[in-house]
């Protein structure tokens, strides 16, 4: 911690209190007080291999809220595998008690509010970027497919078929022509609530440039689209296409979700089987709409 700390201009003296935060399922994140009263929060990189795009996350994390405009952390320094950003007030949404419905409708604004970043290619924003959504969303989905063959995960259909399936779906994806800066991860854990208001958005380590219509998984994780979050970002935004897109994406993070579970050393059963039946579930609907 403290070759963080310096490398951010911090002296590793001024740390009145140092706590380890608990939660997070990938990086070590440590909240930090400092003798001027200043809050931040600390995240590093683990060492342990990954899946193929879990690369320089925290530099992407860094980048996304220098980019986004929201209720996001400040970035206070960055380095090779560390992340020091300024501590956002609140809990995390699935903690906070008497979380109402009008919580959904401000956070659907604040999401729109975010899809406002835009940039030049499509993709993950640590890797080459591409020049359409279809083909970086297809080499998203061949990169995890690769890694389930690498880690030997047991998929509800071969490969080779699912990126088959997904290619069919070219016109469909083809539709997409402006690269939104999508969190990817908003799934209540990463929302935090303070006095009733929505205040902050956080671990956007997972960011890439594509289909807005992808946030929406986090968004509705393991749910349908529900009203009061539509209305506050805009009904009028999912269309049939768009709903269709929204099932490829939901088995592009049925895979994440399934093939993570090995380099994790996560040997849950009965998350395996709902994870594995959730994919299963909207490959069998994304034939459908081929």
């Amino acid at each position: 911690m403290e070759r963080e700390l310096t490398a951010s201009g911090i002296d590793p003296a001024a740390v009145v209190t140092a706590e380890d935060l608990g939660g997070g399922t990938y990086n070590r994140a440590v909240r930090l007080r400092l003798a001027d009263g200043r809050r931040l929060v600390l995240k590093i990189a683990p060492s342990a291999p990954g899946l193929s795009y879990e690369h320089d996350l925290l530099a992407t994390e860094a980048e996304y809220y220098r980019l986004a405009s929201g209720p996001l952390p400040s970035v206070a320094g960055a380095g090779p595998g560390f992340l020091l950003m300024t501590e956002v007030p609140g809990e995390p949404w699935n903690h906070a008690p008497g979380a109402g419905p009008h919580l959904r409708t401000e956070l659907g604004k604040i999401v729109a509010g975010l899809h406002e970043t835009t940039g030049d290619g499509f993709g993950y924003l640590q890797d080459p970027l591409h020049p359409t959504w279809f083909s970086a969303f297809t080499a998203m989905v061949d990169a995890i497919l690769a890694d389930a063959v690498r880690y030997r995960v047991h998929l509800p259909r071969p490969a080779a078929e699912i990126a088959h399936l997904v290619r069919r779906h070219e016109p469909l994806l083809e539709l997409v022509t402006t690269p939104v800066l999508v969190h990817f991860d908003l799934w209540q854990g990463n929302i935090l609530v303070d006095g009733g208001r929505v205040s902050g958005i956080i671990d956007a380590e997972r960011a890439f440039w594509g289909d807005p219509v992808a946030e929406f998984v986090s968004l509705t994780l393991f749910h349908d689209l529900d009203a009061p979050l539509l209305a506050g970002y805009g009904p009028a935004f999912f269309d049939a296409p768009a709903r269709r897109r929204l099932t490829l994406y939901r088995v592009y993070l049925g895979l994440i979700m399934l093939v993570e579970m090995v380099p994790r050393n996560d040997t849950n059963a009965d998350r395996q089987r709902f994870v594995s039946a959730w994919l299963t579930e909207h490959l069998d609907a994304a034939q459908r709409t081929v």
